[in-house]
């Protein structure tokens, strides 16, 4: 049944529409302890280790990436990978991909700065295409999305 078709559910035989079916794409396991440093965590994504912290200012050790770093990291890899399978697939010659980042707040909201520079030999309408291609990578368009956070208790 495709995103489009609907179900007749009710008892006046109008149609319920049927919400997508969620399959999971990745997943991270995150873990702290009180008797670590104050704020230190353990990140465990697939076979791979990082950790996150608080800086110093905010009463953490700076062991790691603060939360929000992560979150650019994340922006910031996803941009770079996607223009490089894309400029590969197309054939251009994009040598390199820089992305930075930066999130700033009034307070009250946020925002992300991404600045990318672009390598190689790659002409004006390439280059706007690259650029054009930014704005719908995977991480892009689920933080202008908004993702739902759905938060349950697995109990020890």
């Amino acid at each position: 049944m495709s995103l489009s078709q609907s179900q007749s559910g009710t008892s006046t035989g109008e149609a319920v529409p049927v919400p997508p079916a969620f399959r999971k794409v990745t997943t991270a396991v995150v873990t702290g302890s009180a008797t670590d440093a104050p704020y230190r965590v353990d990140v465990r994504s697939g076979t791979h280790l990082l950790g996150s912290d608080e800086p110093v200012r905010r009463g953490g050790a700076d062991a790691g990436p603060e939360p929000f770093a992560l979150l650019l990291s994340a922006l910031g890899s996803c941009t770079a990978i996607t223009l490089r399978m894309y400029a590969e697939r197309k054939g251009w010659p994009l040598s390199d991909v820089r992305v930075r980042l930066g999130y700033e707040t009034d307070g009250n909201s946020g925002r992300i700065s991404r600045r990318v520079t672009l390598g190689g030999g790659l002409d004006d309408g390439q280059r706007a295409r690259l650029l054009d291609i930014c704005e719908r990578t995977p991480v892009t368009l689920a933080l202008r999305a908004g993702v739902a956070i759905e938060t349950t208790e697995d109990r020890a």
